[in-house]
């Protein structure tokens, strides 16, 4: 089973670490990621520029209004993705709850939907067939 594991994190907490602990830290993530890259759970991953350069699109009156930043009413924001692969969610959990990242923020762990993501890719097959 695929699942999307969302990364938040308190940029507040971050911004206070001591640039080698924080660099420390860093490469824990990336040593455990690589753990997961052998095991073959390790599906891809997006690390997200500072909620501070974020732009939110929302409707508003049938218009798309645009504010900046997530505004969310919690310290912790969306920092990153991971894709994994898993067995089931408890084994998803095992895997995420040994990430290094849990240090800074909690993880989000949900699986992909399966149904939907087959549409996508079939509408990626018929556009990439369009194309030639």
């Amino acid at each position: 089973m695929k699942f999307v594991c969302l990364g938040y994190i308190d940029e507040g907490k971050w911004d206070s670490l001591p640039e080698a602990e924080g660099q420390h830290l860093m490469e824990a993530c990336f040593r455990y990621d690589d753990e997961l890259r052998k095991g073959g759970h390790f599906l891809g991953g997006e690390a997200l520029d500072s909620a501070r350069n974020a732009v939110t699109l929302r409707m508003k009156n049938g218009q798309v209004a645009m504010t900046d930043g997530p505004y969310a009413e919690t310290k912790e924001v969306l920092g990153g993705i991971l894709l994994l692969e898993a067995r089931d969610v408890k084994h998803a959990i095992s895997l995420m709850s040994k990430h290094p990242g849990v240090k800074m923020g909690p993880f989000e762990i949900r699986p992909a939907d399966e149904q939907i993501n087959k549409l996508i890719a079939a509408r990626d097959a018929a556009v990439a067939q369009t194309e030639h």
